[in-house]
């Protein structure tokens, strides 16, 4: 969209291999039709700057290919600035990855230092660290701070947006649950039609029991936004059901999510 021609490289056999299978593919398929390459089971082997440009080699199983670029990103992760701080000095423990250690609280094994945040293992999120910071700070001063880590959204930046919360349908059936699953189009909502920005869907899932929202898995137009109301419906414990009568505004994208509900009793 911006000009750019981008070409991405993943080693996993999927892309956003932590989020739901099915919409990670849905985003991926819409990426490309964008225009982008998305090549997967694949590792950037070595990278030379010649003449202004970029030659990265690729290594896809026991197939190498060359590509020339103007610019790589590398994004493998990250990990947690531990070092300088002197925490072996007074004894705070730390694992292989920098990590400090904490308990349920947010305690370190030393009395009187807490840890939060990108320093601790867990999902480098600023909205998760914020939250752990006001929940500790709740604990210092006495009070019961909480961190429900079950309701922890995320959000995968592109365009169209993919957002998720809870369980994805893989997780929900791998730790035994048999699983109700809902979708609606956004191709199908007035409001898109509207903004002219109609792909995507949203995808709920369910205990196919209990009725239990396990997860919430949002493709398309401000899912960053939208996946708001899953993260409150999971955070007090919602059925499918709460969240398919919950009324939603119409003209609205939200009214996409609702009917998504709806449908796990389809």
């Amino acid at each position: 969209r911006l000009g750019a021609q981008v070409f991405v490289v993943e080693a996993m056999d999927q892309s956003l291999p932590e989020m739901d299978q099915e919409m990670a593919q849905q985003l991926e398929r819409l990426l490309k039709r964008q225009g982008l390459k998305i090549l997967l089971g694949a590792k950037a082997q070595e990278a030379a700057i010649e003449k202004g440009q970029v030659t990265l080699t690729i290594a896809a199983g026991d197939q190498e290919r060359v590509e020339t670029c103007d610019l790589v990103l590398v994004a493998v992760g990250r990990k947690p600035c531990s070092a300088g701080l002197g925490l072996e000095d007074v004894g705070v423990a730390i694992n292989e990855r920098g990590q400090v250690l904490v308990d349920a609280q947010g305690h370190t094994n030393v009395e009187g230092i807490w840890a939060i945040g990108d320093l601790v293992p867990g999902p480098m999120l600023a909205h998760k660290a914020e939250a752990e910071g006001v929940a500790v700070a709740e604990r210092m001063a006495g009070r019961a701070g909480q961190v429900n880590y079950d309701a922890i959204p995320s959000v995968v930046y592109t365009h169209p947006e993919l957002a998720s919360v809870g369980a994805s349908e893989e997780a929900a059936t791998a730790a035994g649950h048999e699983v109700a699953v809902g979708k609606h189009l956004f191709r199908s909502n007035a409001r898109a039609h509207c903004m002219d920005d109609i792909n995507g869907l949203v995808k709920v899932v369910a205990d196919a029991h209990t009725d239990q929202l396990l997860g919430m898995h949002i493709l398309g137009p401000q899912a960053s936004h939208l996946i708001a109301e899953g993260v409150l419906a999971l955070e007090f414990g919602a059925s499918a059901e709460d969240v398919a009568r919950t009324v939603h505004a119409h003209p609205a994208l939200s009214e996409v999510v609702g009917e998504a509900a709806r449908a796990t009793a389809s």
